[in-house]
C-alpha cells in the first residue's frame, strides 16, 4: 500500500515485511504524520492492546508499506509512480495481492502526469493486482473522485458515514465523499465503506503511550475495503481481480442513494464471504 508511512505498534506483530521509502530519508520505518499507521491498523491490525476491539479488518495479513508522501500529507505524483512501480517489480517476490492507495489528487483533464498514474495503476491491475484507491475528500460536488480513484478498472471507495460528525480531521465538511461520474462518464465510487470517526493505530504510540486514535475521510473507507477483499482471499485463493470486484458489487446493500454517490452500495462482508 502507498502511503505516508508506518510506525510500531504492537498490533502489528511482525508482519511488517517490507518499508520502502521513496522520498529516501530514512531506512527504518517510520510515520511523522500517523496517517498511513492508522490506514494499515485498519486492514491488518490485530487489536491486541485493545484486547481485540479495535482489531483490523484482516488481522493476520502480512503489510507492505511505499511511502511516497511528505510529513504533511503532500507529494509528486512521479513519487507516487515510482511507488507503485516497486510494487509491481516486487509483486511476486513478497506474492503482493492487494494494493491499498489511500492518496489522491482532483483530476484536470489533458495533465500528463495524472494520465501517467492511472496507466501505472492500471498496470498493476492489468497484472492481477486488486487495487483499491479512495474516492477523495472533495464532495459533494459531482465529478470530485480523485485521481486514481476515476479509473475505471480499479475499485474506488468512497465514504458512507459522511453525513455524521466529523472526528479526526478538522479539514473535513460533512458530505465530504467524492462523487462521480468521471471525465469518462464512468460512475464511480464502486461501493461504500464506513470512513467517519474510525478508530485504529496510534502512528504516535511510541511517543505518547496512546494505542489508538479517530480519523476519518475515504482514506479510512478504503481500506476498510481492501482488508475485506484480503479475507475474500484467504478463502478463495485463486479469484481474479476481476472475479473480486464483481463480487464486491453483487454482495453490496442498495442504501438508495444516486449511483454516483454510492456505487453498487455499502459493503457487506457477511454477503461477500458467503455469496
Amino acid at each position: 500500500m502507498t502511503q505516508e508511512g508506518i510506525s510500531y505498534h504492537p498490533d502489528f506483530d511482525k508482519r511488517i515485511v517490507s518499508f520502502q521509502d521513496m522520498r529516501k530519508e530514512r531506512r527504518f520505518q517510520y510515520d511523522i504524520n500517523g496517517h498511513g499507521t492508522h490506514v494499515a491498523g485498519i486492514i491488518g491490525g490485530s487489536g491486541k492492546l485493545s484486547r481485540g476491539i479495535y482489531r483490523g479488518m484482516a488481522p493476520f495479513c502480512n503489510l507492505i508499506m511505499v511511502r511516497v508522501l511528505d510529513e504533511k500529507g503532500d507529494g509528486e505524483i512521479d513519487t507516487v509512480i515510482q511507488g507503485i512501480r516497486w510494487v509491481h517489480s516486487n509483486r511476486k517476490k513478497y506474492n503482493i495481492r492487494i494494493v491499498n492507495i489511500s492518496v489522491g489528487t482532483l483530476p484536470h483533464i489533458g495533465d500528463r502526469e495524472e494520465e501517467r498514474l492511472i496507466k501505472e495503476v492500471e498496470m498493476l491491475w492489468d497484472d492481477g493486482l486488486v487495487v483499491v484507491a479512495a474516492a477523495g475528500n472533495y464532495g459533494p460536488a459531482w465529478g470530485s473522485v480523485t485521481t486514481p480513484g476515476i479509473s475505471k478498472k480499479i475499485i474506488t471507495v468512497g465514504a458512507s458515514n459522511d453525513d455524521e460528525r466529523i472526528e479526526g480531521n478538522i479539514n473535513l465538511r460533512k458530505h465530504y465523499s467524492g462523487r462521480g461520474p468521471t471525465s469518462e462518464c464512468v460512475v464511480k465510487p464502486d461501493l461504500l465503506a464506513p470512513g467517519s470517526g474510525v478508530t485504529s493505530c496510534n502512528g504516535r504510540y511510541e511517543r505518547t503511550g496512546k494505542a489508538y486514535t479517530v480519523k476519518s475521510g475515504t482514506s479510512m473507507a478504503a481500506p476498510v475495503v481492501s482488508g475485506a477483499v484480503a479475507v475474500l482471499l484467504s478463502k478463495y485463493p485463486s479469484m481474479s481481480n476481476v472475479e473480486v470486484k464483481l463480487r464486491l458489487w453483487q454482495s453490496c446493500v442498495d442504501l438508495g442513494l444516486e449511483k454516483n454517490r454510492q456505487g453498487c452500495g455499502l459493503l457487506q462482508v457477511k454477503n461477500l464471504l458467503e455469496l
